[in-house]
């Protein structure tokens, strides 16, 4: 038994990793966050193994009060475009471990720059934990491990409606509007607008096909370090497709100086979780991957094919980091320094930890580029 806070504890994915670390572990929780009444009854719903902390991180002596208190840190108050890395370095101080479901390459930046600390501290920091990032990593790990050699990856997101995540989402969806980003392409970072490159792609049921754009996610930047690969993409696209329109007109029509004030992104974010809360009665909240790695195998040109499914994106976020604080707790990942998850997890864990939650990564036969290498739709529907 051990002590673990949750930052951002009563919104949608710190909850879904406390239920997760419940039902998988033996731990006992404290949920951070700063509306007392929402998480005290949230703390009463979980059950007697969870407590809820009032906290403001923006009050040091409060964050650093709260994580002498515990064994490990998990930061699942977002959006990370507005965070800096002040949690990860009271970890370090403290010398207790740390988790993240960060989603933006900013903070991830800031991250991985306290490795050398973070050795030094002796502790454990895993960081950009979720479903995307996160399991979405792990399955270029399993690919990469698949093939001989593998030399391009383009990780595929569609999620329906508000993917269950909350307005926090919303945010961070407008906020990835805001700029160009780099893209590891021919073996070097090139800039690509975000919302470009509409592609349709074959994705399991209930989506089928979906459309995808370049999207800025931190596992394009990680993933190009952590691996010997020409050409990294991620895309990302929402279902019903109405929405993938929306977002396409309000990346490229509206002026950059608009795009990029607080306020709007504020108003937009609200619209459309508003509009979702219609939507979602209709198509749900699930998540789908795609991951496509094309490489060598046997000296023959290849394509590695795999999927994940889950009809919830917070649930499926919150099984991505818990089952990662899960191992910390009980020691199986115990290495000081900080890693992007693909470097740290083992893919024997990872397989075996999705198992546990009835949860499986499809994966697709492998098929030569020289023939018909394209995915049929009878192989994923």
């Amino acid at each position: 038994m051990g002590h673990v806070l949750i930052l951002g504890g009563t919104g949608r994915i710190g909850c879904s990793i406390a239920e997760d670390l419940l039902a998988h572990s033996d731990v006992e929780i404290f949920l951070a966050g700063r509306q007392v009444e929402k998480g005290r009854a949230l703390a009463a719903r979980l059950g007697d193994r969870v407590q809820f902390c009032q906290l403001d991180l923006s009050v040091a002596t409060e964050l650093r009060r709260a994580i002498a208190a515990v064994d490990l840190v998990v930061h699942a108050a977002g959006p990370f475009h507005y965070r800096r890395a002040q949690v990860l370095r009271a970890c370090i101080a403290q010398q207790v471990n740390y988790l993240d479901v960060s989603d933006y390459r900013g903070f991830t930046r800031q991250a991985l720059a306290l490795d050398g600390e973070a050795r030094a501290a002796g502790i454990t920091a895993i960081i950009n934990a979720g479903v995307f990032p996160g399991i979405s990593n792990s399955m270029v790990r399993q690919g990469v491990e698949a093939l001989d050699q593998a030399d391009s990856v383009q990780l595929s997101y569609v999620v329906a409606g508000s993917g269950g995540a909350g307005v926090t989402v919303m945010r961070t969806t407008f906020l990835g509007l805001q700029y160009p980003f780099d893209a590891w392409l021919d073996g070097r970072w090139q800039s690509v607008k975000p919302y470009t490159e509409r592609e349709r792609l074959a994705f399991p049921l209930p989506y089928g096909t979906g459309a995808v754009y370049w999207y800025d996610m931190p596992e394009a930047m990680t993933l190009a370090n952590s691996f010997d690969l020409q050409n990294v993409k991620t895309k990302f696209g929402v279902v019903p497709d109405f929405y993938n329109q929306a977002t396409w007109l309000m990346a490229h029509g509206l002026p950059s100086a608009v795009l990029r004030n607080s306020k709007v992104v504020e108003f937009l974010a609200r619209v459309s979780y508003g509009m979702t809360g219609i939507s979602d009665r209709f198509t749900g909240t699930g998540v789908a991957i795609r991951c496509d790695i094309q490489g060598r195998q046997n000296d023959e040109p290849t394509q590695y094919c795999s999927f994940f499914v889950h009809d919830s994106a917070a649930i499926a976020a919150g099984n991505g980091a818990g089952y990662i604080a899960a191992l910390m707790m009980s020691r199986q990942l115990d290495q000081p320094g900080v890693f992007p998850v693909e470097q740290i997890v083992p893919t024997s864990l990872f397989i075996t930890a999705l198992q546990r939650r009835k949860l499986d990564i499809l994966v697709s036969p492998l098929s030569s580029l020289t023939g018909d290498h394209q995915v049929k739709k009878s192989q994923v529907l």
